[in-house]
Formats: structure tokens, sequence, C-alpha cells
């Protein structure tokens, strides 16, 4: 595996792999590797000649008074997880080479980025990951970029950014991995003790619940966020949203009657944590 740090560099390699007619896949990351982005890796590895993974703590994504200085990091073991799965690149640029000086462009999309995750970090949370992932894909022009569900505001993003702007990548979510107990995986587990890292459990089963009532024939919306509502009050956990959104538009849901996003987001401890489950219905439920 080559650790690259310059654009010059991942062009040149990506070029070379495109000469000899082998595909491309990327998995854009911010590095702190767990199971679920080693899972991103193996499904990049099973449908392409050439992987590349970039690790890369985007500072643009940050808030004043969130915890860019505190994110995990330590490349040595990324990079040893990274070629343990056998990918091809791992691309590690410091900010000066994605951003350099007078760096002075945004893409911003409207409507899907202002609710949820948008509503609760702002505006920049999402200008800044729809920035990066086009600077990502213009630099390694990937045939298929590979995210994870848990972070499925994010994947709807993308989405609409590759729509929008007519750039040739596939975008392949895959599904969440979770812990034996139920907590997604995150990079930011990491900053749980013993007794935050058992209450955050109440995530998944707060959604297991609310998938529980949908399941047994309820379609209200405010009857399945009750049963989720119901689990993280009696966890002590107030949720900073619970709310069950269009699976494609992020529209309110008042009643499902097709697919439906159920999403969560919660600070346990010294950890904001995000997790959601997809609801889905006959069109004629």
């Amino acid at each position: 595996m080559k650790i690259l740090r310059t654009i010059a560099d991942v062009r040149a390699a990506v070029r070379e792999a495109r000469s000899d007619g082998r595909t491309v896949g990327l998995v854009p990351t911010m590095g702190a590797f767990h199971d679920g982005h080693l899972s991103l890796m193996r499904r990049a590895r099973e449908q392409n000649d050439l992987v590349v993974v970039s690790l890369f703590v985007n500072p643009t994504q940050f808030g004043a008074n969130e915890d860019l200085g505190a994110y995990p990091r330590d490349e040595a073991r990324d990079a040893a997880l990274a070629e343990a799965e056998g990918v091809d690149i791992l691309f590690a640029p410091p900010a000066s080479e994605i951003y350099p000086d007078g760096f002075a462009t945004n893409i911003h999309v409207a409507g899907l980025t202002d609710v949820l995750d948008g509503a609760a970090r702002g505006p920049h949370h999402f200008d800044g990951v729809a920035t990066v992932v086009t600077k990502l894909f213009g630099i390694v022009r990937p045939d298929v970029a590979y995210f994870g569900q848990k972070d499925a505001q994010q994947v709807l993003v993308v989405r609409r950014v590759v729509r929008d702007l007519d750039l040739d990548v596939r975008i392949e979510a895959c599904p969440i991995v979770r812990e034996a107990d139920g907590l997604a995986m995150s990079s930011r587990n990491v900053y749980l003790d013993a007794d935050a890292r058992a209450q955050a459990t109440a995530l998944n089963r707060a959604l297991d619940a609310a998938a529980s009532v949908f399941e047994a024939g309820e379609r209200d919306g405010d009857g399945i966020l009750s049963a989720a509502g119901r689990v993280l009050a009696d966890a002590g956990i107030t949720p900073e949203y619970l709310e069950l959104r269009d699976a494609m538009t992020l529209e309110p849901v008042a009643r499902v009657e097709g697919d439906a996003l159920l999403a969560v987001a919660a600070h346990v401890g010294a950890a904001r944590l995000i997790d959601n489950h997809l609801l889905s219905a006959p069109k004629d439920a």
C-alpha cells in the first residue's frame, strides 16, 4: 500500500491504473478506523481493481465549539488496518493541500441540509462535507465511492451533489455496522466512559422499539416517535433530535406510507452520537 500526501501523486497513480483499464473505488474517511470503515474498504476491494482510501480530518465541517482538535487521530494504526484490507492507496494530505491559501469556493446543497444535523450543527457542516467530497471526486475520479448508512443525511447530500453537478461517480451506501449490544460504530465512541457507553445503547434500543411498533402495524408518526422517546427517557437521554423524515427528501413524515428515515442524535457523556433506522411500508399501507 502506498501512502500519498499530494494531489499530484494521487492523480498520477490513478492515471496509471486507468491506462491499464482498471476500475477505481474511493472510501472517503476522517480516520480513526473501526469495523464500519473496514466494511466499506472490503466492499470497495470486492468491486474495484484499485482502492483509494482518503484519510483527512476535514476542518471545514467542524464548528467553532465542536471537537476538531480532539478528534481521534492515529495514522499509523489506520494505515496498518487499511493495508490489511488490501487498500492500494491511502491518501493522507495535510490541510494545506486540500485548502491552499486563497481557497474561496464553497458548495451548498439547499433543502436537504436545513434539517436534522444541518439544523443541529449549522450550515457549515454539510457545506464542508459537500465541498471536500467534491474535491476528492475531482482528485481521484472514482467509478464508485462508498459511504456508511449511519450518516444517512450525508449520503443524501452527496448523492444530490453528484446529481446536480453531473459527476460521473456512483454512490454506494453500505449498512450500519454495530457493536454486539447494538451501538452503532463511530470514531466518537472512544469519548465514552463505561457509564456513558452503557447508556449509549439506548439509542439503538429506542430505534428498535419504534421499528417494533411500526412492524406491528403502527403508521402514525407520533406513535412511532413516542415508542422511541420512551426508551430514551428511561435511559436518561434527552435527544438533540428524534425525527421521522422522508427517506429521500427529508421532508417531515406524519404517517409512514413509503420509505421513512427514523433518525436520532444525542449527547451521551462526552460524545455526540447519531443513529437511524429505515422504515419501509407498502405504498398503499
